[in-house]
C-alpha cells in the first residue's frame, strides 16, 4: 500500500504540472521528490540515479506537453480527481492512525465486554436422521430406534460404544459421538436449549431437531468464556476506524457547507 501511495505521489507531482507551461526540475522540487522516494540526500549514488530519472521524465513530459493529440480538458479533469482522491486518502490515513489508538481499542473492549462473553459445553450425541418427506409412521420408526439406543445407554452400556454402533452421524460416531465444545446458540435452537439445561454426565431422552432424533450426553459442564482482546483487536480496530471515518467525514462536509442533493422524483 505504501509503495502504491509513493507511486501516486510521484504521478501527482508530475501530472499537477500540466497546468504550467513546463515541468520544473529545480532543486526544491527534486528534494521533495527524494522524500517521496525515501532516498537519503547523503546517499550520493542513489541521489544521482534519481536525479537523472527525475530530469529525464520532466524532459519527456515537456516534449509532449503541446501535443495536439492530447485531450487537455480530460487530462486536467483526471488530474483533479486524482488529487482529490489522494488528498482524502492521505488525510484519513493520518487522522485514523491518530484517532484509533491501542488505548481506545482497549477501552472499547472493556466497555463492551459483555458482548464478547458466551457459554460453551462439551457434548456427545447419537443421531438418527429424519427428513421432511417422512410421514408420522416413518418418523415413529426412527424414534423407536433412538429410544432403543437410549435404553441401552440407560441400562449401563457405554455411551461411546452405542454411538459407534448405531449413530447415523458418521463423523462423530467414529469418535464415540463426541461433538467437542459447542457454543450456546451456535447450533439448532432446540439442541442448544437442551444442552445448556443439562448437568455434566446427564443423558437426555430422545428429542427431535431438524436433523433427526438425538440422544445426547453432556461430557463437560457448561462454562462461560470471554474472547480475549488479542483475538478481537483487529475486528475492533476495523469497527472503530469505520465509525471514526464516518463521523469525521460528516464533520468536514458540514464545515464545508455541503448539503446532499434531494433525491430525484422517480
Amino acid at each position: 500500500m505504501r509503495a502504491t501511495f509513493i507511486l501516486s505521489v510521484c504521478c501527482l507531482a508530475l501530472l499537477s504540472a500540466c497546468n504550467q507551461q513546463n515541468f520544473e526540475t529545480d532543486d526544491s522540487q527534486f528534494q521533495a521528490y527524494l522524500k517521496v522516494k525515501r532516498v537519503s540526500p547523503d546517499d550520493e549514488q542513489r541521489v544521482a540515479r534519481y536525479r537523472a530519472e527525475f530530469e529525464r521524465r520532466a524532459a519527456l513530459a515537456n516534449a509532449i506537453y503541446d501535443d495536439d493529440g492530447l485531450d487537455r480538458e480530460l487530462l486536467d479533469a483526471e488530474v483533479a480527481e486524482f488529487r482529490k482522491e489522494l488528498l482524502i486518502s492521505r488525510y484519513f490515513e493520518q487522522y485514523l492512525n491518530e484517532s484509533v489508538t491501542e488505548a481506545g481499542i482497549q477501552n472499547y473492549y472493556s466497555e463492551n465486554i459483555d458482548q464478547y462473553k458466551s457459554r460453551k459445553a462439551k457434548v456427545s450425541h447419537i443421531l438418527f436422521r429424519t427428513n421432511p418427506r417422512m410421514d408420522k409412521t416413518e418418523r415413529d420408526v426412527v424414534l423407536t430406534k433412538a429410544t432403543e439406543a437410549y435404553s441401552r445407554v440407560n441400562a449401563g452400556e457405554a455411551f461411546e460404544e452405542v454411538a459407534k454402533a448405531v449413530s447415523e452421524d458418521a463423523i462423530s460416531a467414529t469418535k464415540g459421538g463426541d461433538l467437542g465444545w459447542i457454543n450456546e446458540g451456535a447450533v439448532s435452537a432446540t439442541f442448544s436449549d437442551k444442552v445448556f439445561n443439562m448437568q455434566a454426565g446427564e443423558i437426555s431422552e430422545p428429542f427431535l431437531t431438524e436433523f433427526g432424533f438425538h440422544v445426547i450426553k453432556v461430557t463437560e459442564p457448561a462454562q462461560e468464556v470471554t474472547r480475549s482482546l488479542d483475538s478481537l483487536k483487529g475486528d475492533i480496530r476495523y469497527q472503530l476506524r469505520n465509525k471514526t471515518k464516518q463521523a469525521e467525514t460528516e464533520r468536514l462536509l458540514k464545515e464545508a457547507g455541503y448539503q446532499a442533493p434531494e433525491p430525484a422524483d422517480s
